[in-house]
């Protein structure tokens, strides 16, 4: 009888302890229910407007490069300003593909084609070839990346997006070696016009005279006095 009190107690005991464990876990055929996210998770990054027409800008332009590098290869007679197109095409490459990457990331749509303002650039100086293109080319390449420097040195400095922040710091030294090698190419190609229009000059005025005849500046050599 004795044992029996103490059968009954020990059971109610192990009941009274796994009803909770019990309550706690979910019946079957219920499926479990969504965890609210904290602050920040399941959130799309957004850009600021400033943010947003810095990487428009920087990608319409970054597509121009690469379309005027590959136009430079075709059209150049410099060597150097067919190199300088080439690097054009890979490192903007390269940038555009970072950059599109970034803005698919945030829901931003990547512009496909150019703007009126580096159309009108490339179709100018489609219809130019020799020493002509390369003269504009790289006369419109150290403007451009002026401009490109101090809009990616702004959005290094001052960026609100920190992806976006951080792109303009790694391809601002890039844009800033683009410009420096702009700047030599066009003075040496402007070098060499000073100095074939000078050779071109002097051949001319020493070939002919006033005369047109091949006299120097005095006229016909005078007479000998013998005859």
């Amino acid at each position: 009888m004795r044992s029996n009190l103490v059968f009954s107690s020990l059971a109610a005991i192990t009941l009274a302890f796994a009803a909770p464990a019990f309550a706690q876990q979910p019946s079957a055929g219920t499926a479990p229910q969504a965890q609210t996210p904290g602050p920040g998770q399941g959130q799309q990054h957004k850009l600021s407007g400033k943010d947003r027409s810095f990487a428009i800008e920087a990608a319409v332009g970054g597509m121009a490069e690469v379309q005027l590098g590959q136009l430079a290869q075709q059209n150049a007679q410099s060597d150097d300003v067919k190199q300088f197109g080439s690097r054009m095409v890979q490192d903007h490459t390269n940038a555009n593909q970072q950059l599109t990457s970034l803005l698919s990331a945030r829901d931003v749509m990547v512009p496909q084609q150019l703007d009126p303002a580096h159309r009108r650039t490339l179709d100018r100086l489609s219809k130019m070839r020799g020493a002509e293109f390369d003269r504009a080319y790289m006369r419109d390449m150290v403007q451009d990346h002026e401009k490109d420097v101090r809009k990616f040195r702004q959005e290094a400095t001052h960026g609100g997006d920190p992806d976006l922040k951080s792109f303009a710091q790694n391809t601002l030294p890039v844009l800033e070696q683009h410009l420096k090698m702009a700047q030599d190419t066009s003075k040496s190609l402007t070098a060499v016009g000073s100095s074939n229009q000078g050779h071109s000059s002097g051949q001319g005025a020493g070939a002919q005279g006033p005369g047109g005849q091949g006299q120097g500046p005095g006229g016909p050599p005078p007479r000998s006095p013998n005859r």
